[in-house]
């Protein structure tokens, strides 16, 4: 059985990605064409379909980290911001986009909400999961050196 520890992130993140923008639960807000993803950052983002990586991106966090919520996720997300002529320091990432992707996922049905913070359900798990195997067999594909491990 692979499962998300089994394979690069930056691969599965993308293959989900892909998967969650052909779902109807999923749609970015209208605002997310101008919103930063922090107060680290000078511009928004360049890629038009960065909501659904962020979304799975999230999802994947969720799936490792265990229970989470909104707050330990801005730290994920959060960055160093640059103040000039004083030293840099870290700023956390953006709460609003993290609560919005995150109502998203829960209306899919991959996240639930529990006492100690946001959970995978069994059908996101499953979904992880699925999508891992996908990518461990297209990585195999393209190095059947691979095939043994």
């Amino acid at each position: 059985m692979t499962t998300v520890y089994d394979v690069p992130a930056s691969e599965l993140i993308g293959k989900v990605s892909a998967k969650l923008k052909d779902m109807d639960g999923i749609t970015p807000p209208e605002w997310s064409v101008f919103v930063k993803t922090g107060v680290n950052r000078g511009l928004p983002p360049d890629d038009p379909d960065w909501w659904y990586v962020r979304c799975a991106s999230i999802l994947r966090r969720v799936y490792i980290d265990g229970p989470v919520g909104v707050a330990r996720l801005r730290s994920v997300y959060g960055g160093k911001k640059r103040r000039g002529s004083k030293p840099p320091r870290f700023e956390r990432g953006s709460g609003a986009v993290l609560r919005k992707a995150i109502e998203g996922l829960e209306k899919v049905g991959f996240i639930e909400s529990s006492k100690e913070g946001r959970l995978i359900t069994a059908k996101g798990q499953s979904f992880l999961d699925n999508a891992s195997h996908e990518v461990k067999l297209s990585l195999v594909e393209e190095m059947p050196a691979l095939a043994k491990y």
